[in-house]
């Protein structure tokens, strides 16, 4: 497109250079007119089809993007996600692995001798989100029942940044993105730290006795325990990930106790609730959660 574009702005600013030069005014002119010449059907029959011509070929050269885009085949060693947006939060289910993770998104890079894209499907648990990393893709919009898909096909290691870019609610500009772009062998290490169970440390197992009790485990799945529930994130390996609150916040034991001891006050609009505990309470609970890594 920007060949042919450019083609046409050579030609027609060689044109009109030519014109201003050729037939400017000159000193000694009389002041005449030169004679007018009033309608010419080859003139008009060429500047009417030859623009449609180029419109014509910058259509079918669009729409050939779009298609291979869209309906690109993903190939056997292609990393498969699904995506969920939450008020507001974001889930990832890895199904070739069998685990989920939460706000922080790892896929291997690609490169020119292992081509390994990342595709997702894109699925709402509420309300309209849309998925917008701008380094990797355009966004795309997450529909209540209307499942939508798009891949991508990053180069370079490195963390990526994103945010929610549909409008979802009071904390709709703190739900945050983080694409976690790694080499084969540090996407695969990540892997297989996932896959584990949580850990069962026996010195945190009155916050783990407590995290039960107080009926976190209805919302929050932790794998290797009672805990199952799928309304909030996955926390197995909530210490392996580098922030908390959707990307709000450093994933600091500090951070953490403020987060476990009042969500809303910390993310305005969060529809994790505050749970009522004792100082002591919330220390073993922010111990126990510190051991899942």
């Amino acid at each position: 497109m920007l060949e042919i574009t450019g083609a046409i702005f050579v030609v027609v600013f060689s044109l009109l250079a030519y014109a201003v030069i050729k037939f400017r005014e000159r000193k000694d002119d009389d002041g005449h007119e030169p004679p007018q010449v009033y309608g010419s059907n080859q003139m008009e029959l060429a500047w009417t089809v030859l623009p449609v011509l180029i419109v014509v070929v910058l259509f079918l050269s669009t729409a050939q993007v779009i298609h291979r885009v869209q309906d690109a085949k993903a190939p056997a060693d292609a990393v498969e996600v699904t995506a969920v947006g939450h008020q507001f939060w974001w889930a990832y289910e890895y199904p070739q692995y069998n685990f989920s993770t939460a706000n922080e998104l790892h896929v291997p890079v690609s490169t020119v001798q292992d081509d390994r894209p990342t595709f997702l499907k894109l699925l709402s648990a509420d309300v309209d989100h849309s998925f917008w990393v701008p380094r990797l893709d355009g966004k795309t919009d997450l529909i209540p029942n209307h499942p939508n898909t798009m891949w991508i096909d990053p180069h370079q290691p490195g963390v990526y940044l994103g945010q929610c870019a549909q409008f979802c609610g009071t904390a709709h500009a703190n739900m945050l993105l983080r694409v976690y772009v790694q080499t084969p062998e540090d996407f695969q290490s990540w892997v297989h730290q996932q896959e584990q169970p949580a850990v069962n440390d026996p010195s945190v197992a009155i916050g783990r006795t407590l995290f039960v009790a107080k009926a976190c485990f209805a919302c929050h799945t932790i794998r290797g325990t009672i805990a199952a529930g799928k309304v909030g994130p996955d926390l197995t390996h909530l210490m392996s990930r580098d922030t908390i609150a959707s990307g709000m916040l450093p994933n600091t034991p500090e951070n953490l106790r403020k987060w476990v001891q009042d969500p809303p006050a910390v993310k305005e609009g969060a529809l994790m609730p505050k749970v009522d505990m004792t100082d002591e309470q919330l220390t073993q609970i922010t111990a126990y959660l510190e051991t899942l890594k």
